[in-house]
């Protein structure tokens, strides 16, 4: 498999601090002039959020889907409000800050959406309950998502016509969730029922198969994110926290990059502050990749470099701590020839 980006570039996750869109896209650009990203600013309010952006996404398809807010986060209804063309006015503010900060920009171009089955399990039908609870409207949900993929890549590699690639991030935070039946229901009393993997992996598929002339793969930043089962669906990466991993996932992301396939590596914590030295940044995939016997120029072509998780939670100058010590671990694992200097600058 042919990955869009070069061997350990930098590249972020989504969410950025702040609430201005073009001031978050340069800084974007600037410090991952390789492997930029759409946006995210859930500091905005409702409608900036993961949950919310994708909503819009899902209503521009089909109005059904427009999103309303609710005391605790939102619900499906039924027609396009306030909040959901709150949340799609957000979402091209980001998609026109990406327009503007990429001009003469020529390599790969990443956006994120939410999964089905985070979406399903974070987003109420009318009657009060997940989504979840109702495996027609998962269905119906997944069917959505793919029509909207396809008009968002369209959209784009219109606003981005020299980048050499679309990657579609699918972030699916809730699936270990999904799998293990630890989704609570409306009354609390109880939870819905673990679903089958397979299920969950041919419902996946179906978003992740959507877009044939894009890269799309999943992110998982939950503790021991199911790998095989998002291989398994098509994925033709998958980004998740490496600091920390157990041996279960070692093993999964072993077979996954012996087989060719992508890891976009959170080798970066996604909060912190002052200081941070190449070495503890680069130190959790310097670690896999000692473990897994894979220090070779060809598993590097593999690997991209990312902060943990988003970085909604960082301070301003953790965040561009954070995407500079991506950048930093990048030319650790390729031995680049560099002075110290700006690069060693970490605060």
């Amino acid at each position: 498999m042919t990955l869009p980006w070069g061997p350990a570039v930098a590249t972020g996750v989504g969410s950025m601090p702040g609430d201005n869109a073009l001031e978050a896209a340069r800084i974007v650009a600037g410090e991952l002039p390789d492997f930029v990203h759409v946006v995210e600013l859930p500091a905005r309010g409702p409608g900036a959020d993961m949950v919310g952006r994708t909503g819009a996404l899902l209503a521009g398809v089909e109005v059904g889907f427009g999103l309303e807010t609710t005391p605790d986060g939102w619900r499906f209804a039924g027609a396009i409000g306030r909040q959901t063309r709150r949340a799609a006015s957000f979402l091209n503010e980001d998609l026109d800050a990406l327009e503007e900060s990429t001009q003469r920009y020529a390599g790969p171009v990443k956006a994120q959406v939410v999964g089905p089955w985070t979406m399903a399990a974070a987003v109420e039908l009318r009657s009060g309950e997940r989504a979840l609870s109702d495996p027609g409207a998962v269905s119906e949900l997944a069917d959505a998502l793919a029509a909207a993929l396809i008009e968002h890549v369209a959209d784009l590699r219109r606003r981005v016509p020299g980048a050499s690639a679309i990657v579609v991030q699918v972030d699916e935070p809730g699936l270990p969730a999904v799998l293990d039946g630890r989704i609570g229901t409306a009354s609390g009393l109880s939870r819905y029922a673990a679903v089958d993997p397979q299920v969950t992996g041919r419902v996946l598929s179906r978003v992740l198969g959507a877009a044939p002339d894009a890269i799309t793969g999943v992110h998982c930043c939950a503790s021991r994110p199911p790998v095989a089962l998002l291989r398994e669906a098509g994925a033709a990466f998958v980004s998740l926290d490496l600091i920390g991993v157990d041996d279960q996932t070692d093993q999964a992301l072993g077979h996954l990059l012996e087989a060719g396939e992508g890891l976009i590596a959170g080798t970066v914590p996604s909060t912190g502050s002052g200081r941070l030295s190449d070495t503890a940044a680069s130190a959790a995939i310097r670690g896999l990749l000692d473990r897994l016997g894979l220090n070779d120029p060809h598993t590097l072509a593999r690997i991209a470099v990312s902060p943990t998780c988003g970085l909604a939670g960082a301070s301003p100058s953790w965040a561009r701590t954070a995407l500079a010590a991506c950048a930093a671990v990048g030319r650790v694992l390729r031995q680049d020839e560099v002075e110290e200097g700006p690069n060693d600058r970490r605060g």
